[in-house]
């Protein structure tokens, strides 16, 4: 019975969506205060987890304060990315099959419950290039803010010495 539970956990957790993990580059303050950590706005990068040589750069605010220090804030919903190839990229068959609603690729909580950020990667057939949508899932007078990157796929050129 223990081996049968086993193989359906592990069964489930292998069906879970893969969210990368971000790397924080550096942050600035925007905002002091006298107790707890400032106000900031934080660099933080990823690398796709399902295509080699793609890595996205995200600014993004975080909460400072007595809440922000001890991890009770929500942030804003203030998020900017870049995404870059640093190499060659083999897009494989589950990526250029993906729906219209894409696929996400990172997640980020911005509050205690009920906020993330997420970075959704799309693939666009007719422009052969990535299109990733970072956007916070809470709404804000409607809809909620966001902002996209485009990596074109070129062929890779190295310069030789």
């Amino acid at each position: 019975m223990l081996k049968i539970i086993k193989i359906l956990v592990a069964t489930t957790l292998s069906c879970l969506p893969v969210a990368a993990l971000a790397e924080e580059i550096g942050s600035v303050d925007t905002v002091f205060k006298f107790i707890g950590p400032d106000h900031k706005i934080v660099v933080e990068a990823f690398d796709d987890p399902d295509v080699k040589n793609v890595t996205c750069y995200l600014s993004r605010a975080k909460t400072g304060g007595i809440k922000g220090g001890l991890g009770l804030a929500e942030d804003t919903s203030d998020a900017a990315i870049s995404c870059q190839q640093i190499g060659e990229i083999e897009l494989t068959d589950k990526i250029k099959k993906s729906s219209k609603k894409g696929q996400v690729v990172f997640q980020k909580r911005t509050s205690l419950v009920f906020k993330k950020l997420q970075v959704v990667r799309f693939y666009d057939v007719n422009r052969n290039a990535l299109v990733y949508l970072t956007y916070s899932d809470k709404m804000i007078d409607g809809s909620p803010k966001n902002a996209i990157s485009a990596v074109p796929i070129m062929p890779w050129k190295t310069v030789e010495n």
